[in-house]
């Protein structure tokens, strides 16, 4: 190949891979994402638990069973936050912090996920019915409503015997994702403190 074809050939390589990268897509920068943190402190005089407790991957409604971080604007209108999200679907970080809150009560034997290879008393079957920023009648400061339901239910025999609605709804100071994500963290630590101290008053 003479020396001005090469270079014809080289220019016009190059020119097609320009136009080939000008036609690929331009990839949208990561979502922030967002964890939440277990209850650690507990009344004093919570009764200590000598049983185990597996505890059920929360089941939610579709819109909830996301990383995304719910949003509503209307009573009957759900979205999401642009750019944002938690580290792990709704249903699967409140298992996870329930479990730890738990754990950090340091009152009960043994504690973990619904399906680990221990014989459990107990299972607590959980619900997330509520977990998102609500910015109704027209507010420009979100509140933060986290609904859970917990049933109590006895091992082997699978008998419910104790069943509780657990809410907090707590109003974010500012608009800032921060302000709104650490609201979230202090609105469901309020609800897992409760379930713990119902759970283990009940068993």
């Amino acid at each position: 190949m003479t020396e001005l074809p090469r270079r014809a050939f080289l220019a016009g390589g190059l020119a097609g891979l320009t136009a080939a990268c000008s036609q690929l897509p331009i990839g949208k920068p990561p979502p922030q994402l967002y964890t939440l943190t277990p209850k650690s402190t507990f009344p004093a005089d919570l009764p200590r638990a000598p049983w185990q407790l597996a505890v059920e991957r929360p089941t939610a409604p579709a819109g909830l069973s996301t990383v995304r971080i719910a949003v509503a604007r209307e009573r009957l209108t759900l979205d999401y936050y642009a750019g944002v999200a938690w580290v792990d679907d709704a249903p699967n970080m409140v298992q996870r912090l329930l479990i730890e809150s738990f754990e950090n009560s340091d009152r009960i034997v043994g504690v973990g996920r619904e399906g680990v290879t221990f014989r459990s008393d107990y299972t607590l079957k959980v619900e997330l019915r509520e977990f998102q920023a609500e910015y109704f009648d027209g507010v420009d400061v979100p509140a933060i409503n986290v609904r859970i339901n917990v049933k109590q239910v006895q091992m082997p025999q699978r008998i419910i015997v104790a069943s509780e609605d657990f809410e907090a709804r707590r109003r974010a100071p500012t608009n800032r994702m921060a302000d709104i994500v650490r609201t979230f963290d202090d609105t469901l630590g309020a609800v897992l403190r409760d379930i713990v101290v119902w759970t283990l008053t009940q068993g």
